[in-house]
């Protein structure tokens, strides 16, 4: 059992003042918990007693000799040990000190057992949760895949997080348990490997690629024909935005992808079957429309992901992230820079943990100097540098996800001519205050049936005869999901690889085992080299292009392979000197003689990624160079894309209505920054909301469009105007995080396509009550321009003086449990905010908000970080919320501002700059 020694609250004594007034606080949100009835006084000594020890002596059982732990003055841990069994125990026990209720409602989510802890509220994301599976797989691989040495850290990680929870009650741990004790006997259970191989299944699952687009192109089959969709997924702008990956080549012959100028021994893929991208086929021949059954599930399918607690985020088009690299002939240092800034969803604490692991000597008993940002839960250094290369991270966005249509046969499924028997498992969902329920989850040849798992499903046709314990079935489709990460594989190792790479063959070694999620990872190193590699587990196809559900009956559609990992693009050293990713498509597969393999369709459109090429070109030309100053300059970038397409053809439209024009004229001689305090960014972003709702919006169907806005509409089959009294009144059905058209980069090459078009049947939009039917562009456009200022006259008041883009674009911080579902009091405790933000949609600073659901902010740049290769100490970093996942605690949101702000902070790595940096250090002793 842990013995404290010398204890101190960590806490500086230059803060008392605030200190007090968080105190004060307390007191009152205490007082109103005792008036309020819940049966319990809360005393300041409770908020207080979970807080970490960050000074003195801890006596940990399972260490082989003293490990350092050194905080900064924003409590940032440095772990200093002589053994990598000693560094990753002390890890779990520092990230279990600040974070473990995060990690614990991390471990329920993933092991689809949320109803544990917080009652039959969590059922059906329990049921969904269960029936993909993700806590079974994780221990497959932890079993199976992942090599010993691996295995070795992971039961460190776990031992130092159990040692932290030894003797201890939920309320000596988190306020959180502390709260849920009202309604719940709940206890944190151990700690396990498995718990945190499981985390990567989230990760993979919100960045999963393009299953939310092939529900929604399926959806839309109702209402538009296979022409108009197509117009809503136009190709990539390739001439225009340019891909990652413009130097070297894939080889027909020996069947790799070269970068000109790579090191001859870097061909370090594992290899895997292999197979062209296919035929360009889909499940729906021709784009036809969607049967109701199909319509009906897929409809309920939407519905289901919807309840999925968003990880790290809303999933579709426009969210991603940003990453670039510039080497040492194009900077002041003469060594290369690297900047990352992950796009996610906003949360209290962060996603991630700064963290320092080093060991004292490096040597073969203890391999790691690693410092950078990691998950909770997870041991190891996610995104980050050891001291010899730096790297980074963006989605790719590749297709490794298909959806089946599966037709059912009493109680089996149609494959191949056959009827196949369903594949079952009972499971057993344990329920916080209520009883036990067990379901069935049902699979085929596919995958699971995630189908199963939605109760509008009841009106596809009669009853399966299949365990009672199933949600009752009938003879129509089903939809199974194909996906790699159901496969076991060894992206834990991975993990660990990248953290003791010391160059590019090293890297690209480690790369090979990232299989999921697949993510774009960018290179640096010391000796000024610098480099990409798209990793991952990415599918070949026989027939179909996985843009729709396609038909699991048929053997042809089956996955034939995964694209070898020679095969997939990299880039060595490029001449230009510098490498973007910014989730924009990875090469350019135009012509398919170059790259025969099929990445996935469905890239991000380009915008950020070009406007941050442009950035470098217009700081390097003529021989200018780069500092760390302008590379944080560059990730703070508010510009609007958009804005440069569409103000100049909406300051020609002749506006008679003197308060709109007065609206108007804030667009004349702006410079399209969307800073925080721009009236003119808040204008121009309604009206081009107004312009995506009358053009788009209103003619999609209703399970795209916000829940709860209703329309009065034609009947599905018809979506020309036509008289008010021949529609029907429909209401959305889409959560407005989720809905469409989002306002991402897509729909910015969908409007181009079509704005010098004047008569396009796009800009048709029918009468209502107050306006005129628009025929053509700019009456659409004078109509948004109408409808955005009294939006905002609405929300921010008549006197445009006092408008401000920060004003309507705010971001508040949740706790994602007890801060969102709570009742109110428990809100006030654990959440912060509002914060009024700059940046938007599909901007470099992309603080993004949904054009359908509202202006509010629903991912960010989650930290921001540029790597310093010529001088490790002079990095840069910053996350969104602190260190601490305590409420109260001074860590808890001490970044926030800053960040708001696009500051960083000083990023200390060695020995002797983390000593001149620290103002905590406990040690922790055997």
């Amino acid at each position: 059992m842990p013995s404290n020694t010398n204890a101190s609250s960590g806490h500086k004594s230059g803060k008392k003042k605030g200190r007090r007034a968080r105190l004060v606080v307390i007191v009152l949100v205490l007082a109103i918990v005792g008036g309020i009835g819940f049966g319990a006084y809360w005393s300041i000594s409770t908020v207080r007693a979970s807080f970490p020890q960050t000074k003195g002596t801890i006596k940990l059982d399972g260490l082989s000799r003293n490990v350092e732990v050194k905080r900064d003055g924003n409590g940032i841990p440095q772990i200093y040990a002589d053994s990598d069994a000693d560094l990753f125990m002390a890890q779990g026990y520092v990230q279990a000190q600040d974070r473990f209720w995060e990690m614990d409602v991390r471990r329920h989510m993933t092991s689809g057992r949320l109803s544990e802890m917080f009652g039959k509220s969590q059922l059906k994301t329990d049921e969904f949760l269960r029936t993909l599976g993700w806590h079974r797989v994780a221990k497959k691989e932890y079993d199976t895949k992942l090599s010993p040495e691996t295995k070795k850290y992971l039961q460190a990680y776990a031992k130092g997080v159990n040692a932290y929870l030894e003797g201890k009650d939920g309320k000596d741990i988190s306020v959180e348990y502390a709260a849920l004790g009202f309604t719940n006997d709940y206890k944190p259970q151990k700690w396990t490997p498995v718990d945190s191989v499981a985390w990567l299944k989230a990760m993979a699952w919100d960045l999963r690629g393009n299953m939310q687009d092939e529900i929604d192109r399926s959806l839309m089959t109702s209402r538009l024909g296979p022409s108009q969709i197509k117009d809503l997924y136009p190709e990539y702008p390739y001439k225009r935005n340019k891909p990652i990956v413009r130097e070297g080549a894939y080889d027909s012959v020996t069947e790799k992808y070269d970068a000109e100028g790579a090191p001859t021994d870097t061909q370090t893929g594992t290899g895997g079957t292999g197979g062209t991208g296919g035929a360009a086929g889909t499940g729906l021949a021709g784009g036809a429309q969607a049967p109701d059954g199909m319509q009906s599930q897929l409809s309920g399918l939407s519905d289901a992901l919807d309840e999925v607690p968003a990880i790290l985020g809303p999933n579709g088009n426009g969210i991603g992230s940003n990453s670039w690299v510039v080497s040492g002939s194009h900077t002041i240092t003469g060594k290369p820079l690297l900047a990352n800034d992950p796009h996610l969803a906003p949360q209290l604490p962060s996603v991630w943990y700064q963290m320092g692991l080093h060991c004292r000597s490096v040597s073969d008993t203890c391999q790691y100097d690693v410092s950078g940002y990691t998950f909770s839960g997870m041991p190891g250094v996610v995104i980050g540098h050891n001291n010899d290369i730096a790297w980074g991270m963006t989605n790719l966005g590749a297709d490794v996800t298909d959806l089946y249509l599966e037709k059912f046969t009493g109680d089996g499924y149609q494959f191949d001519g056959k009827v196949l028997p369903f594949t079952t498992r009972e499971e057993t969902i344990k329920v916080a205050g209520g009883k036990d329920k067990k379901i069935t989850v049902r699979g085929t040849n596919n995958g699971p049936l995630i189908s199963d798992r939605d109760d509008e499903l009841v009106k596809v046709g009669k009853k399966a005869g299949v365990d009672t314990a199933a949600p009752d079935r009938g003879d129509g489709y089903g939809v199974a999901l194909r996906w790699t990460a159901l496969t076991p594989g060894k992206s834990m190792d991975a993990v660990f690889d990248l953290n003791k790479a010391k160059n590019f063959t090293e890297f690209r070694k480690a790369a090979s085992s990232f299989e999921v999620p697949s993510q774009n990872l960018i290179y640096a190193d010391t000796k000024g080299n610098i480099g990409y590699q798209a990793p991952g587990k990415i599918p070949t196809r026989g027939k179909g292009d996985g843009s729709l559900p396609a038909p699991g009956w048929d053997a042809d559609y089956r996955w034939d392979g995964y694209i070898p990992q020679d095969a997939l693009p990299y880039e060595y050293n490029p001449e230009r000197g510098y490498i973007v990713t910014a989730n924009q498509a990875v090469i350019d597969d135009s012509d398919k003689a170059k790259y025969p393999y099929k990445l996935t369709s469905d890239w991000g459109y380009g915008a950020r990624s070009q406007r941050i090429d442009d950035l470098i070109q217009s700081k390097i030309k003529n021989g200018g160079k780069i500092s760390t100053e302008d590379m944080r300059l560059m990730q703070t970038d508010n510009s609007s894309e958009i804005a440069k397409l569409l103000v100049p053809k909406l300051l020609k439209i002749d506006i008679k209505d003197k308060y709109v024009r007065e609206a108007q004229k804030l667009l004349e001689g702006w410079d399209y920054t969307q800073d925080a305090d721009s009236a003119a960014a808040a204008y121009f972003n309604s009206v081009w909301r107004s312009i995506l709702k009358l053009a788009i919006g209103n003619k999609l169907p209703k399970e795209l469009r916000v829940k709860g806005q209703c329309l009065n509409v034609e009947p599905a089959g018809n979506t020309r105007p036509a008289d008010e009294d021949k529609r029907v009144r429909e209401c959305g059905e889409r959560d407005a995080d989720s809905a469409q058209p989002d306002g991402g980069d897509r729909y910015y090459e969908v409007i181009r396509k079509i704005i010098d078009d004047e008569t396009n049947s796009w800009w048709r939009s029918p009468a209502t009550r107050t306006d005129k039917e628009t025929k053509n562009r700019d009456q659409l456009f004078e109509r948004a321009l109408h409808d955005a200022r009294w939006d905002l006259t609405a929300k921010l008041g008549k006197d445009i003086d006092t408008w401000s883009w920060g004003r309507l674009h705010r971001l508040t911080l949740k706790n994602q449990t007890l801060g969102t579902e709570g009742p109110g009091w428990l809100q006030f405790v654990l959440n912060r905010g509002p914060w009024n933000l700059g940046g938007g949609e599909a901007a470099v600073n992309a603080t993004g908000w949904n054009a359908a659901g509202g202006y509010g902010v629903v991912w960010v740049p989650s930290m921001r970080m540029v790597v310093n290769l010529k001088d490790l100490d002079k990095s840069k970093w910053i996350n969104l919320t602190g260190a601490s996942g305590h409420a109260y605690n001074a860590h808890y949101d001490d970044q926030t501002d800053k960040w708001a702000k696009g500051e960083l902070l000083p990023w200390a790595h060695s020995r002797q700059a983390v000593e001149k940096s620290t103002s905590d250090k406990l040690v922790l002793r055997p």
